[in-house]
C-alpha cells in the first residue's frame, strides 16, 4: 500500500514515516515546495503524478494562539487547502484521511464528546479545523475525519518536550489543572492511521467506515497531571524533573481560549475499524526515554 502523507516535519507526518517501515507500507511524504496548502494551485496534477492508494492530510497550521492574529492564513491551510486536497483525492478516486482536533468543541460538556455532538470552536484555530472538516466532507464522501488531541512525540515541538526543557532550569513549573483531555502519542496515531488506511482501501464501498471518528490515547488527565507524569518518567531515567504547581486557566491567560473538557469518546473507531490506542501513560514512558537519550547524543 502506498500512502501519500502531506507535511514532512509535523509530529504525525514524521511518525507516519517511522511506523510505515514497521508496518511494511510505503509512506510518501509530500510537503512544501512540492505542495503548499496555503496556495493549492496545481495540487491535483502533482498528486496524480505521485500516485497512491490513499491520502493522509497531516499538514496543518497548528499555532493555536498565533491563529488569533492571522485567522486568514489558518483558514487557508486548514480549511481551503484541506478541501483542495480532498478534491484531488476524489479526482484520483482514492480515500482521504483528514486529521482534525478536539478544539472543534467548546468544552462545556461534562462527559466525553461523541462524533455527533454539536461543534462550537472557541478560537480561530478550532474554527479553521472545523472548516477543513466541512470542506473535505463536501468534496468527497470517501473520507475519514479523524479528531485527535494533545499530541506528543519525540519529534518537533510539543508539551512533553517543553516540560523537560523547563525542568532543566526550574525547580517548579506552574501548569493549568482545570482543563482535561487525553494525551496522545503521534506514533500511536500513525499506527491507527495505517490500520484505518488498510480498511478503507480493502473496503471501498463500506460506508460505515467513512465519516467522522475520534482517536486519542486511552485515559484522561489535566495538563498538570500530564506534566507530573512526564517528570515522574524523566526522574526514573535520571532526567530533569520539577515540582508541578497546579493553577487555574484564569491564572495563565492565553490569546486563544481552550476547552475545559476535550475528552473524546473513541468507541466508534474501535467498533468500526478495530482501532483502540494504548493508554497515554503507557506510551509516554518510551517517548520520554527517547527524548532524553537523543538529547544526550546531541553535540
Amino acid at each position: 500500500m502506498r500512502i501519500l502523507v502531506t507535511g514532512t516535519e509535523g509530529q504525525v507526518a514524521r511518525a507516519m514515516r517511522e511506523r510505515g517501515i514497521l508496518h511494511g507500507v510505503e509512506i510518501v511524504p509530500v510537503g512544501r515546495p512540492t505542495i503548499d496548502l496555503a496556495s493549492p494551485s496545481g495540487l491535483e496534477d502533482t498528486l496524480m503524478d505521485l500516485g497512491g492508494d490513499i491520502i493522509v492530510n497531516a499538514a496543518a497550521y497548528t499555532a493555536v494562539d498565533q491563529a488569533e492574529t492571522e485567522p486568514e492564513l489558518a483558514q487557508a491551510i486548514n480549511g481551503i487547502g484541506a478541501g483542495a486536497l480532498a478534491g484531488a483525492a476524489a479526482a484520483m478516486n482514492i480515500p482521504i484521511i483528514q486529521i482534525s482536533t478536539d478544539y472543534v468543541f467548546d468544552g462545556t460538556k461534562e462527559s466525553p464528546y461523541r462524533e455527533d455532538d454539536p461543534v462550537s470552536p472557541l478560537g480561530a484555530y478550532g474554527l479553521s479545523k472545523l472548516m477543513g472538516e466541512e470542506a473535505v466532507a463536501a468534496e468527497t464522501p470517501n473520507h475519514v475525519i479523524l479528531r485527535t488531541a494533545w499530541v506528543y512525540s519525540p519529534f518537533g515541538k510539543n508539551f512533553v518536550k517543553t516540560m523537560l526543557r523547563l525542568a532543566e532550569s526550574r525547580d517548579e513549573v506552574s501548569v493549568v489543572a482545570d482543563q482535561r483531555g487525553a494525551p496522545t502519542s503521534a506514533l500511536d496515531i500513525a499506527d491507527g492511521i495505517i490500520t484505518i488506511s488498510r480498511n478503507l482501501v480493502a473496503h471501498p464501498k463500506e460506508r460505515d467506515m467513512r465519516g467522522i471518528f475520534h482517536m486519542t490515547g486511552a485515559g484522561t488527565a489535566s495538563w498538570a497531571q500530564f506534566a507530573a507524569a512526564i517528570f515522574e518518567c524523566s526522574a526514573s531515567f535520571g532526567g530533569p524533573t520539577a515540582r508541578v504547581r497546579p493553577i487555574g486557566t484564569l491564572d495563565y491567560p492565553t490569546p486563544a481560549k481552550r476547552p475545559a473538557n476535550s475528552v473524546l469518546d473513541c468507541t466508534k473507531l474501535a467498533s468500526l475499524h478495530g482501532v483502540a490506542l494504548p493508554s497515554w501513560r503507557m506510551s509516554l514512558e518510551p517517548c520520554v526515554k527517547r527524548i532524553l537519550e537523543e538529547a544526550q547524543r546531541a553535540p
